[in-house]
């Protein structure tokens, strides 16, 4: 049937079409990028999107990025890496005079950073709100204070560099010292930028992925006295000391009493014995004759 014929002639050209993308190859070819087109053709067998290598790579030889061809630009996207990002990072780092070659970034990118978003962070700074920090000054005094940390990306520590959560618990850890070794707490209020400059010389962006440009102090609010309430909590507990000792005492006092009271009437217990016995001892003499002959004599 002639229907059946068109559709086979279409299902054929698709094919045809699909596995041999002619027009992506003279696209190409029109771009001033030459790309063979068995090439193109393997690449569908390789489940590899023929059109995101060639547009990436006419992106960026009209750039003037030429240390990347077919087989680089496969290779990385076969890694589960992104292409577009990789493409785009190396063309601004190109333009903004950063040294970032193919392989450093492929690397970044499959170290699982965000390429692009770092080579940007590179060209202009970004600034890392710090949590609120509790400092304790000399005197006890509460000190909670936020920071603002103003950093570059660093592009050669990228791949293997601490990130910016490091960068967060140096500069907190940084802040407390400085503020712990003060003269007292208002000479902080007075002068908060020595602290960060203090923490600053510290070279808390070694080893990782961020060179540091500024530590800005944003605010320093006055919390508790924390010194005070210790002593006060050092008294309540003196004071129930105190008072155990002397709640010992008087239990002891009482103990002694009650054991004093006992005596008292054991004692009058024994006079009254005595007492008790002295009619016996006087009529047992009376009839001895010993108080009749006494009173005689």
């Amino acid at each position: 049937m002639p229907w059946v014929a068109i559709l086979i002639v279409v299902i054929s050209l698709w094919i045809v079409s699909y596995f041999i993308p002619i027009g992506l190859w003279i696209s190409a070819i029109f771009s001033g990028v030459e790309v063979n087109l068995i090439t193109l053709v393997v690449m569908r067998f390789r489940k590899v999107p023929p059109r995101l290598i060639v547009q990436s790579l006419v992106l960026a030889r009209k750039a003037g990025i030429k240390d990347i061809n077919t087989a680089v630009l496969e290779m990385h996207f076969l890694a589960r890496g992104n292409l577009t990002a990789v493409v785009k990072a190396l063309i601004v780092a190109d333009k903004a005079n950063l040294e970032l070659s193919y392989k450093q970034a492929t690397a970044i990118d499959l170290a699982g950073r965000d390429v692009l978003q770092a080579v940007r962070v590179a060209v202009t700074p970004y600034v890392i709100k710090v949590p609120s920090i509790v400092g304790i000054s000399v005197e006890g005094i509460q000190l909670l204070t936020e920071v603002r940390v103003t950093v570059r990306a660093n592009i050669q520590q990228l791949v293997g560099g601490a990130g910016e959560e490091t960068i967060k618990a140096r500069v907190g850890q940084g802040i407390i010292s400085a503020i712990g070794k003060a003269k007292n707490y208002q000479a902080i209020l007075s002068d908060p930028e020595h602290i960060s400059k203090e923490v600053l010389a510290n070279g808390l962006d070694a080893g990782t992925a961020f060179n540091i440009l500024s530590i800005d102090i944003a605010d320093i609010d006055v919390g508790q006295n924390i010194g005070a309430m210790l002593q006060i909590d050092q008294a309540n507990a003196d004071l129930q000391i105190a008072k155990a000792k002397a709640e010992k005492r008087r239990t002891m006092a009482v103990a002694l009493e009650q054991e004093m009271l006992a005596q008292t009437q054991r004692a009058r217990g024994q006079l009254i014995d005595a007492s008790a016995q002295i009619p016996a001892a006087l009529a047992i003499a009376y009839q001895k004759g010993h108080l009749y002959g006494s009173y005689k004599n």
